[in-house]
């Protein structure tokens, strides 16, 4: 559920930035909010990343145990 969201959050975000960029009339506060949603989902979505470093040291504590 919480991924969909994520993904609907950066959908929204990039069609409102586009759509806020794409007129003659460009109202700023569109773009930045819509700039906003989008960098919040992509926030969302890296959290759940683990990092590198921490996956490496699984690894190599795995490999040291009997």
């Amino acid at each position: 559920m919480s991924r969909t969201i994520n993904y609907i959050l950066i959908l929204v975000g990039a069609i409102v930035a586009i759509y806020a960029k794409a007129g003659e009339n460009q109202n700023q506060f569109i773009l930045i909010g819509g700039i906003m949603i989008l960098m919040l989902g992509i926030y969302r979505v890296s959290r759940t990343i683990p990092s590198k470093k921490d996956i490496q040291e699984e690894d190599q504590t795995s490999n040291n145990k009997p």
